[in-house]
């Protein structure tokens, strides 16, 4: 059974920094491309980030571009993000998902996804 947990949500205030990470079990973690999607209340489900079976390759959505840092440790089945400067518009449930397939930004694309950790930034 495939599971995905994050962690390392929380409150912060603006312009904290936050690391979240993704532990996943019950596939071989480097053969999935990952990414990190966020859906704040009343709002669509959004990309934020991707990255490449090996992590050679990452992808941003532009509203997190140079303020966050996708990453990932095979050894440890574990992603991460590195959310730094942090606004209020960053508030949402982070979730990290699993791709068969190259990494994307189409939620569509992904195969597993993780329960969510919540993120909150006051202003």
């Amino acid at each position: 059974q495939v599971q995905l947990k994050e962690s390392g949500g929380g409150l912060v205030q603006a312009g904290d920094s936050l690391r979240l990470s993704c532990v996943a079990s019950g596939l071989t973690f480097s053969r999935y491309a990952m990414g990190w999607f966020r859906q704040a209340p009343g709002k669509e489900r959004e990309f934020v980030a991707a990255i490449s079976r090996a992590g050679g390759a990452t992808s941003y959505s532009d509203s997190v571009k140079g303020r966050f840092t996708i990453s990932r440790d095979n050894s440890k089945n574990a992603l991460y993000l590195q959310m730094n400067s942090l606004e209020s518009e960053d508030t949402a449930v982070y979730c990290c998902a699993a791709s068969w397939r190259a990494y994307s930004s189409m939620a569509s694309q992904y195969d597993y996804w993780g329960q969510g950790t919540q993120v909150t930034v006051s202003s």
